[in-house]
């Protein structure tokens, strides 16, 4: 099997922080997603920046009830002492039905900074 993902990225190399705010997306459970930020953190998804947690909150809560869909974690990977890359695929009613986006963490104090998500 040949993936390019060094051999220890399993999805326990994810910090709790990141698989708590997965866990909670996908459960669209935006309490516990949202709790997973820093104040000031920043999303960018799909070419738009959302600043703090209540742009953050409303971005979650849209997500959440926008497309049906379904997520897997397929990859994990840590990039340095304070940045992870979780690789998913979605399935859904959205256009093209299919996509793997990276997810791409930056943590500060043991929490989320910064989550940029692009294929």
């Amino acid at each position: 099997m040949h993936d390019n993902q060094p051999p220890n990225s399993t999805p326990d190399t994810l910090p709790e922080v990141i698989t708590r705010y997965l866990t909670g997306h996908r459960a669209h459970d935006t309490a516990t997603a949202i709790a997973a930020f820093t104040r000031e953190a920043t999303v960018i998804d799909d070419g738009n920046t959302y600043e703090g947690v209540e742009a953050i909150g409303e971005w979650l809560d849209r997500s959440a009830t926008e497309f049906a869909y379904t997520i897997y974690l397929t990859g994990a990977q840590q990039t340095d002492t304070t940045r992870y890359i979780a690789t998913h695929r979605l399935e859904g009613n959205f256009p093209g039905g299919t996509i793997d986006l990276r997810y791409q963490f930056t943590l500060r104090d043991g929490l989320i900074e910064r989550l940029v998500i692009e294929p």
